[in-house]
């Protein structure tokens, strides 16, 4: 396994171990009295139930946004510094993008360079869910760039990308494509691709674009190289994601990256 695919389920905040990995939507049960903290007997919890909630989504989903979790978004936003706490409690770290109005949770890094104990469920992406990820991103930005607040993607479009990535000496092209559709019903659990599992077109999240860091993809792209094997593989960033690649984020933050972590 390559340490950028690594890096990437790293940037996208792994799955909760012991089979905590399954989204909350968010028709969660509010039967519950949410002005009371007791939620239950014995129950020695200071946080009354909406911010439990919150916390729990925050847990077992990969992100949580304004559009895939309201509830959970406004809550976030009024308690972020008290949540963030809670997260830092077990090793974890919030990451929030307000502009985009998403949130979630990376694996805290140790000052001292040690290793804290983790919660996280390590799977690392596919080669082909990660050029899934990576065309998402392309789309997300060309479609923001020429005006839309909503962007679409068919499911065939996805599925011919994946396969101009082919090597040229596969010849498994069936294998090559079963595995590619797999990837995109994989993304749409995730929630990265917003729609049913057999729906032949698809909503982008806004997720994507904060979740993938660029340097991250144009080292992507090298190792795509490297792996098949072909000189004739476009080169450049702007090949992959088009003439109007966005130059390196000058601000960029060093917790995009976890070389060091070890994984599954």
């Amino acid at each position: 396994m390559s340490d950028l695919e690594q890096d990437l389920e790293q940037d996208l905040g792994g799955d909760l171990a012991d089979d905590l990995g399954d989204d909350l939507g968010t028709g969660t049960d509010d039967s519950h009295d949410t002005a009371s903290v007791s939620l239950f007997e014995g129950d020695e919890g200071t946080l009354e139930f909406t911010r439990r909630r919150t916390l729990v989504t925050l847990l077992k989903a990969r992100f949580i946004s304004a559009r895939t979790h309201p509830r959970e978004w406004e809550v976030l936003v009024e308690d972020e510094r008290l949540l963030r706490s809670r997260l830092n409690d077990l090793f974890l770290d919030l990451q929030v993008d307000r502009e985009r109005e998403v949130a979630w949770k990376r694996q805290a890094s140790s000052e001292t360079g040690g290793r804290f104990p983790t919660l996280l469920h390590d799977v690392p992406w596919s080669r082909e869910e990660t050029l899934v990820l990576v065309h998402l991103r392309d789309r997300l930005r060309a479609g923001y760039a020429s005006g839309e607040s909503r962007v679409f993607i068919d499911r065939e479009d996805i599925v011919e990308h994946v396969a101009s990535f082919r090597p040229l000496h596969a010849t498994d092209e069936s294998g090559d494509e079963k595995r590619a559709r797999n990837a995109v019903l994989s993304i749409v659990k995730s929630g990265l691709l917003i729609g049913a599992a057999g729906d032949d077109r698809y909503e982008i999240s806004e997720a994507v674009e904060p979740l993938l860091p660029l340097e991250l993809l144009t080292e992507l792209l090298e190792a795509l190289r490297r792996a098949n094997s072909v000189e004739e593989r476009p080169a450049r960033v702007e090949d992959l994601f088009g003439e109007g690649a966005p130059e390196h984020d000058e601000n960029r933050r060093d917790e995009n990256r976890h070389d060091d972590e070890e994984w599954a």
